[in-house]
């Protein structure tokens, strides 16, 4: 498989799934757009990383919850570049909170972040993939909580459903343009998001035993079904997602 010659964007990809996604994708031969808002150092270390790989990379300093941002991510990306071919959907965060004690500004942030950030990410870079005229990818990075109840993480569960629907749905209406959209859905990974879990032993044996392979996902497992779905293989693929759990879902919900 190669990605040479494409250009792709990864929000929040300067750490967790997003920065395995953007080593695999440049491993792959793609140009990389990191899009991050915080710890600079650490974009500007894996800039390195992808240097060191052969290929070309930029750091852009942009909050994907505002349209604004957005239209500048992309414009910065066809001035570095000349075209946007993937764009991968990673942005996102959690409050863990039920909907008896969620407020308004938790709910705003997780829905703002997790689904209006991919919402409108999918219309700007649709809009420059339809203008360029190859067609392109756009992956949504989603969860099993897109299907899966989370009772305490009710926020994040109704974000997940959205980018369920958003994949599907804007999937139908870009097919004629040659865009697919694809949504992948992680069980559990050993990432920051699952710090608190991961340092409690007593948790990650439930966990672990809860999972039919017996063991949290490592990010570069995500990364490896994004470049995969950003490359010739998945051309006949759209309107769906990919989970990527470790038989996880068949399980009981609300672990």
């Amino acid at each position: 498989m190669s990605l040479k010659g494409k250009v792709a964007i990864v929000t929040g990809g300067n750490s967790g799934i997003g920065a395995s996604i953007v080593l695999e994708l440049a491993k792959q031969g793609a140009s990389i757009v990191i899009d991050y808002v915080t710890h600079p150092e650490s974009t500007e270390q894996l800039e390195k990383q992808v240097h060191a790989l052969g290929d070309r990379v930029i750091g852009v300093d942009a909050d994907v919850s505002k349209i604004s941002d957005w239209q500048m991510l992309i414009d910065e990306t066809v001035k570095s570049f000349g075209q946007v071919d993937i764009l991968v959907n990673n942005a996102g965060i959690e409050t863990r909170s039920s909907i008896l004690d969620t407020t308004e500004s938790q709910y705003d942030k997780v829905l703002t972040i997790n689904l209006k950030s991919a919402f409108f990410g999918t219309q700007l870079a649709a809009k420059q993939m339809i203008k360029q005229g190859n067609g392109g990818r756009i992956i949504n990075i989603t969860s099993v909580h897109e299907d899966w109840p989370m009772p305490g993480n009710i926020p994040y569960c109704l974000s997940k459903g959205g980018m369920r629907m958003l994949t599907r749905t804007a999937g139908l209406e870009l097919a004629k343009y040659g865009i697919l959209v694809v949504g992948v859905g992680p069980g559990a990974v050993a990432t920051p998001i699952n710090l608190s879990t991961m340092k409690d032993p007593k948790l990650m044996q439930e966990l672990d035993a809860a999972i039919p392979l017996g063991r949290m996902a490592k990010p570069e497992e995500i990364a490896a079904v994004v470049a995969f779905l950003s490359g010739d293989g998945a051309s006949y693929m759209t309107a769906t997602t990919i989970f990527v759990d470790g038989g996880i879902m068949h399980q009981s919900p609300g672990l």
